[in-house]
């Protein structure tokens, strides 16, 4: 935080596991150990969101609470959680976007089946045609930069 006295939006702070802090709107509720982000910042109160877990891990459970300043005032600051993911949890998020990328690009093509299928075709001719045809190798190359540039057209518009 910027200084104890004085939270601030987008300031993060965490709640330890022992912390007795409660919700004031309930006050029986009790804050859940991890890591929250001032959301607002009122007169006597201040609005935090539950923005990581009990290990500093990054959650999205959209918990709201509004407790009060002077119980902001005994947590500690924290580091936002946004940037701390394993590696091997960005590899598979990385390869689960590329699949549903592919998925979609896929989607696209089986749209418009006749378009894909001259696209495609467009592609072959150009890359291979050089074993049948008897035409300049610039013609080749641009047929086959006109049917990847279709395809990838198709693909990404559907």
């Amino acid at each position: 935080m910027t200084d104890s006295r004085d939270p601030a939006v987008y300031d993060h702070v965490r709640v330890p596991d022992d912390s007795g802090a409660s919700v004031s709107d309930g006050g029986d509720t009790a804050l859940s150990p991890g890591t929250y982000r001032v959301v607002g910042v009122g007169e006597g109160t201040v609005t935090l969101l539950r923005v990581g877990d009990a290990d500093g891990y990054r959650v999205n459970t959209g918990e709201v609470a509004t407790v009060a300043r002077e119980t902001v005032e005994g947590f500690d600051p924290a580091d936002n959680p946004d940037g701390n993911r394993p590696l091997g949890e960005k590899a598979r998020r990385f390869a689960g976007s590329v699949v549903w990328n592919l998925r979609a690009f896929v989607a696209g093509l089986v749209a418009r089946p006749a378009l894909a299928a001259v696209a495609l075709a467009l592609v072959v001719v150009g890359h291979q045609g050089h074993r049948v045809l008897s035409v300049p190798e610039s013609w080749l190359t641009a047929v086959y930069f006109l049917g990847v540039f279709a395809v990838v057209y198709l693909g990404a518009r559907g």
